[in-house]
C-alpha cells in the first residue's frame, strides 16, 4: 500500500562527506533531526542525506552536518566536482600495498629474517600505520571530540595499539636483538605465542580494510550507475523555434537555450540523432524515437503528429517540431529519477533494526575488547597473548556490513528495475510484495487494449463483399468510436455511395443506397422500427450479445443483412501474464466497472476464474478491503483515475505508465511502459531485491555472532580478523551487485523466471 511521504516539494538533498561507515550515517541522522520541525534520512551507501522540513534552511542543515564532524553541501549546488573516492582510494591502497608486502613477507617467513629485519620491517610499517591509516585517525580523532565511536574507532585503536605494543617490545621488551626471528600463528592455542612484533599487523589490517573500502566504493558506484544514467538522460539545450520580423512578414528562426529556460507551449525542433529536449506533443515530422533508456523498449517507436513523445529520448531519424507540455522537474524523466531516488534511501524494517545496533556496536566492541584484555592478563599465558586477542576483537567487528545490507541491494534493485522499466518506489512496496497472494487486475486498459475493434462477424444470406460495402458507406459519414472501428476493420474495401445520410444518436445511422432504405446501428432500433431478423442469425447473435459484445446491425428494405461484433480485445500479452502470475502461487481476479457480460468474456480468454464486474471506484476499494479482510495479501493493478483509490488501497499497487498519473502516484511499483507483462517481472524483481536484503543481514550478523567469540578466545591472528572484516563489506556490497544481471523472460508455458547473464 502507498505510504504517506513528506511533501518533496519541501525537501533538500545534501551531498555528506566524510562519512566511514553506517554509524558515521546514523550519527547525522540523528543530529539533522534534533533541528526543530526536520525529518531526514541518511543513505550509507549514496552518501546522501534527504531532508524534509515546512522551509529549509540550507545554512542551518549544512551547520548541522559539520556541528557533528561531517562536510556537507547542497547536491543541486554547482561548486566544482566532487573529488573521486574510488581514485583517492586506489592511490592510497597501492602505496600501501607496496610498503605492507615486504613486512609481512618478513614477518611471517623466517628464512626470510636476516639480521635486524625487525627495525626495517618497523621503518616500512610506519607510512602504512600512519598515512595509508590516516582515514581511520582522523575520523576516530573527530568522532571522539563528539563524544562518539564508529568502526573507524576500532580501527584505528587496533592500528595504533599494534604499533604501540611493537615498539615497546622493540625497546623494551627484547625483540629488538639482532638475530631474533618469530613464526607465524594463525590459529595458536594459549600459551604458544612468544616475544613477537605486530608490525605486519598494523600495516596488513590497514591495507585490507583500504582495499576493502575501495572495492565496497567501487562497487556502489555501480550500483547507483543507473540512476546516474537517468539523471545524465536528459538534454542540457534545446533548439526552440522564435519568430522574429522579417521584411515580407514574420520568419522562423531556431535559437539554442539552456533546458532550463523552456517553458511550456515553446516549439523545440529535434534533429536526426539528437535527444528530445522534454515531454510534449508532435506537431511536425515523421519519425523513430529510440525510448530504450526510459521505457525498456528495445525497437524505436514511430512517431506522427499528435503523438506524444519523451524528454530524453532520442531521435533516430527525421527532423520533428515539438511543442512542450512539461518542463523540469514535471517530465516524465524527472519524475522517474525522483522515484527511484527515493526508494534507494528508503530504509526497510530489518534495516532500521540494524541501524539502531550499529549505533551502539562499537562502544560494546570497544568494552569487549578491554574485558578481553583484563581477562587474559588475568587469567591468559602472558600479556602478548592477552594484547593479541583484545586487538583481534577491536578489528574483526564490522557494523560496516550491517549498513550496507540495505542500500546497496537497493541500488542495484532499484537501478535495474529503471533499466527494465520497472520504478519500485521504495522498500515497503519490497516487503509488502514479498506476502502478495491475490493479484487483482482491472480490465479496461489493463489486461484489454481499451479500443473497440470487430472481432466477430455474422452475415446473412448476401454476398460478404456486397455486406461490407454497403456498412462501411453508411458508417463513412459518423464520427461515432463504434463506427471508426468498423471502418479500420476493412480499409482495403471501398465504402458503397449512400445519400440521405441521418445520425440516430444513441441508435445509428440511416441513409439510401441505390434508391433502398439503409440502416445501421443497435438490434433494438432496428427491431423498433420493423426490421426483420432471420431466426438462425437471430440464435447465434443472442449469445454473442449476452457475452458482452457490442453488435452493430445492418438491414436493407427492412431485412436484416447481418452484424459485426465489437469488443475491447485483450492485449496479446494477457495470457501469459496471467499464467505467469498463477506460477507464482498468486490467485488472479478480474475488478471491473464494465459489464458482467464483458467481464466474463474477458475472463473466460484469459483463464480468470474471479470476476467483479460493474463496480464503481468506491466499489474497487471495497472489493480490495474485503479480499484483505479474509486474509489476502492484495496487490492491484490499474492504470486510470478510477483505478487510483484502489491502487492505494491496496498492499501493493502496481500502476502501468500508459496510465493516468493519478495512478501513477498512488501506486507502490510503476511500469513505465505501460507492458502488462512486466507485471509478474515487477514482482520477481521486488522480491528478489527483498531477499538480497534479508541475505545480507542475515550474513552480517551471522558473522559478528561467529567471528567476535573466537577473537575473545584468542583463536584469531589479528591479521586474519581485519582480512575477514573488509571480507565481509565487500561481500554484501558484491551479493547485492547480483541484482544489475537480473533478467527476466516469458518462455515455455509462460512462466516469468529469473536468469542470471
Amino acid at each position: 500500500m502507498s505510504l504517506t511521504t513528506p511533501d518533496a516539494s519541501h525537501s533538500v538533498q545534501l551531498d555528506i562527506e566524510g562519512m566511514t561507515c553506517a554509524s558515521c550515517a546514523g550519527r547525522v541522522e540523528k543530529s539533522l533531526n534534533e533541528l526543530p520541525g526536520v525529518t531526514a534520512t541518511v543513505n550509507y551507501a549514496t552518501e546522501q542525506a534527504t531532508v524534509w522540513a515546512e522551509a529549509p534552511d540550507l545554512d542551518s542543515l549544512v551547520a548541522q552536518v559539520e556541528k557533528s564532524g561531517y562536510r556537507a553541501r547542497s547536491t543541486s549546488e554547482a561548486t566544482g566536482p566532487r573529488p573521486d573516492r574510488v581514485a583517492q582510494l586506489r592511490r592510497r591502497v597501492v602505496i600501501s600495498a607496496v610498503f605492507t608486502v615486504p613486512v609481512v613477507v618478513l614477518s611471517m617467513v623466517p628464512p626470510f629474517q636476516f639480521p635486524g629485519w625487525q627495525w626495517v620491517v618497523a621503518v616500512l610499517a610506519l607510512p602504512v600505520a600512519f598515512w595509508g591509516a590516516w582515514p581511520f585517525h582522523r575520523s576516530a580523532w573527530v568522532n571522539a571530540k563528539h563524544r562518539a565511536a564508529t568502526m573507524d574507532t576500532l580501527v584505528s585503536i587496533g592500528v595504533l595499539a599494534a604499533m604501540g605494543w611493537s615498539f615497546y617490545a622493540l625497546f623494551f621488551g627484547g625483540a629488538g636483538a639482532i638475530g631474533m626471528t618469530m613464526q607465524m600463528h594463525l590459529f595458536s592455542p594459549p600459551g604458544e605465542v612468544g616475544n613477537e612484533v605486530y608490525f605486519e599487523v598494523a600495516a596488513a589490517v590497514t591495507t585490507f580494510i583500504l582495499l576493502g573500502r575501495f572495492l565496497e566504493t567501487r562497487a556502489k558506484r555501480d550500483a547507483g550507475a543507473a540512476l546516474q544514467a537517468l539523471l545524465s538522460a536528459g538534454a542540457h539545450e534545446a533548439r526552440i523555434l522564435r519568430e522574429v520580423p522579417g521584411p515580407d512578414g514574420p520568419i522562423a528562426l531556431e535559437q539554442v537555450i539552456p533546458i532550463d529556460q523552456l517553458s511550456v507551449g515553446t516549439l523545440c525542433v529535434v534533429r536526426p540523432g539528437d535527444r528530445i529536449p522534454t515531454d510534449g506533443i508532435v506537431r511536425e515530422g515523421q519519425s523513430a524515437v529510440d525510448r530504450s533508456l526510459v521505457t525498456g523498449e528495445s525497437v524505436p517507436v514511430e512517431v506522427n503528429p499528435g503523438d506524444s513523445v519523451i524528454g530524453g529520448t532520442i531521435n533516430a531519424h527525421g527532423r520533428l517540431v515539438i511543442e512542450a507540455t512539461r518542463v523540469g522537474a514535471d517530465t516524465h524523466l524527472a519524475r522517474m529519477a525522483t522515484i527511484v531516488e527515493r526508494a534507494q534511501n528508503g530504509k526497510a524494517r530489518a534495516q532500521r533494526l540494524a541501524d539502531a545496533i550499529s549505533s551502539v556496536f562499537v562502544p560494546i566492541v570497544i568494552v569487549l575488547a578491554l574485558l578481553t584484555l583484563a581477562g587474559w592478563l588475568i587469567w591468559g599465558p602472558s600479556a602478548e597473548w592477552a594484547f593479541r586477542a583484545a586487538v583481534a576483537t577491536l578489528i574483526i567487528a564490522c557494523p560496516c556490513a550491517l549498513g550496507l545490507a540495505t542500500p546497496t541491494a537497493l541500488l542495484a534493485g532499484t537501478g535495474r528495475g529503471a533499466e527494465l522499466g520497472i520504478l519500485l518506489s521504495g522498500p515497503e512496496a519490497l516487503e509488502q510484495s514479498r506476502h502478495v497472494d491475490t493479484v487483482v487486475m482491472d480490465k479496461t486498459g489493463t489486461l484489454t487494449t481499451g479500443e473497440m475493434s470487430v472481432v466477430r462477424t455474422e452475415i446473412a444470406d448476401v454476398a460478404e463483399d456486397e455486406f461490407w460495402q454497403v456498412l462501411l458507406g453508411v458508417e463513412a459519414a459518423s464520427s461515432h468510436p463504434i463506427a471508426d472501428a468498423v471502418r479500420s476493420a476493412h480499409p482495403e474495401i471501398t465504402p458503397a455511395v449512400v445519400s440521405d445520410s441521418v445520425a440516430h444518436a444513441g441508435f445509428g445511422v440511416s441513409a439510401t443506397h441505390a434508391g433502398k432504405a439503409v440502416m445501421a446501428g443497435k438490434r433494438a432500433w432496428l427491431q423498433a422500427e420493423g426490421v426483420e431478423i432471420p431466426k438462425g442469425l437471430s440464435a447465434v447473435v443472442d449469445q454473442d450479445e449476452s457475452s458482452g459484445f457490442t453488435g452493430v446491425w445492418l438491414a436493407v428494405e427492412g431485412v436484416a443483412w447481418g452484424a459485426v461484433f465489437l469488443s475491447d480485445a485483450a492485449k496479446p500479452a494477457a495470457r501469459a501474464t496471467v499464467d505467469a502470475l498463477r506460477q507464482q502461487g498468486n490467485d488472479v481476479v478480474l475488478l471491473t466497472g464494465d459489464s458482467a457480460g464483458a467481464a466474463h468474456r474477458v475472463a473466460g480468454e484469459l483463464g480468470i476464474d474471479t470476476v467483479i464486474a460493474e463496480v464503481t471506484p468506491e466499489g474497487k476499494v471495497e472489493a480490495v478491503q474485503n479480499l484483505q479482510a479474509a486474509g489476502h495479501r492484495v496487490a492491484m493493478v490499474g492504470d486510470g483515475i478510477n483505478d487510483a483509490p484502489a491502487l492505494a488501497t491496496a498492499n501493493v499497487g502496481i500502476a502501468l505508465g500508459s496510465g493516468t498519473d493519478q495512478a501513477m502516484s498512488a501506486g507502490d511499483i510503476t511500469i513505465t511502459r505501460g507492458d502488462i507483462e512486466q507485471v509478474p517481472i515487477a514482482l520477481l524483481l521486488a522480491r528478489k531485491t527483498l531477499n538480497t536484503i534479508r541475505g545480507n543481514l542475515f550474513w552480517a550478523f551471522a558473522y559478528n555472532v561467529i567471528a567476535l567469540p573466537l577473537a575473545m578466545a584468542g583463536l584469531l591472528n589479528p591479521l586474519i580478523a581485519g582480512a575477514a572484516m573488509a571480507f565481509s563489506s565487500v561481500f554484501v556490497v558484491s551479493n547485492s551487485l547480483r541484482l544489475r544481471g537480473f533478467r527476466a523472460t516469458t518462455s515455455g508455458t509462460s512462466r516469468a523466471q529469473i536468469q542470471r547473464d
